[in-house]
């Protein structure tokens, strides 16, 4: 009798198809939907930023892309299935290209009439860009500063209680970047130190990026992770979700969940 055929493509379908299966039948809803404490219920979280928060997120009402296509992405949507009792609302308003003065301009519209208790904002590579370049609306390290607290000090005005998460900006000599490149990472690295400054003086949550992706340049080539120095691909921006929970899981102790 000839023994039945059971290739190597077979057996990995097979086993896919098993792993799904379990994966499925214990995860369905999420098995952390009741860790959620009654005092963080319904909370709001709001993602400002820059190109990398935008992620080409809808302009429109279509709930399929109003988070764009990042980390945002990432982090809203596994907490979101995970926990769907806490009445969790989640807002991406990151702008492509927006520097401090940007955000400034639009703070009210797009950050205090949301009413978020939970406001995670990265910006700042845009500002390097403008200083690189050369450009007139380029502005000084003092002016960068001033402008981004005044950002968290209208939000703590509105909400004695908003829970700050600051991320830190970076760049990497990939592409374009390698043009002036120590005067890209040196004026990076200024105005992270800005915004480890501010988290301090905020109580904020400080998400340190760069360390994220120096660690995963020892798995594969920087390029592999971002193709262009400053916007991650789709790992990159998994890994900076998985960052995002290690770091908030701090404060919002239901996030441990994840065990990250």
């Amino acid at each position: 009798m000839n023994k039945p055929s059971f290739t190597r493509r077979k057996f990995i379908k097979s086993a896919g198809l098993a792993a799904v299966a379990g994966f499925a039948s214990t995860q369905a809803f999420g098995d952390g939907r009741n860790l959620v404490p009654e005092n963080e219920k319904g909370l709001r979280f709001l993602f400002q930023g820059d190109s990398i928060t935008d992620g080409n997120r809808g302009r429109n009402n279509d709930p399929n892309h109003v988070l764009g296509h990042g980390y945002v992405f990432a982090i809203c949507s596994r907490v979101g299935a995970d926990f769907p009792r806490a009445g969790f609302s989640f807002f991406n308003r990151g702008i492509s290209g927006d520097k401090v003065p940007d955000l400034e301009k639009r703070w009210k519209e797009d950050s205090l009439d949301l009413e978020p208790d939970v406001l995670s904002l990265l910006v700042g590579i845009n500002d390097v860009a403008a200083i690189v370049d050369k450009r007139p609306e380029a502005k000084s390290l003092v002016e960068f500063e001033t402008g981004y607290r005044r950002l968290l000090t209208q939000s703590k005005e509105q909400n004695p209680s908003i829970l700050f998460v600051l991320g830190l900006p970076w760049v990497f000599p990939v592409g374009a970047r390698k043009d002036k490149f120590e005067m890209w990472r040196d004026e990076t690295l200024k105005r992270a130190n800005v915004v480890t400054k501010l988290s301090k003086e905020f109580d904020a949550i400080l998400v340190d990026f760069p360390a994220v992706f120096e660690n995963a340049k020892n798995e594969a080539p920087i390029d592999y992770w971002s193709w262009d120095g400053i916007h991650p691909r789709v790992f990159g921006h998994e890994l900076m979700a998985r960052e995002w929970i290690k770091h908030v899981s701090s404060r919002l102790k239901f996030l441990n969940f994840y065990g990250y």
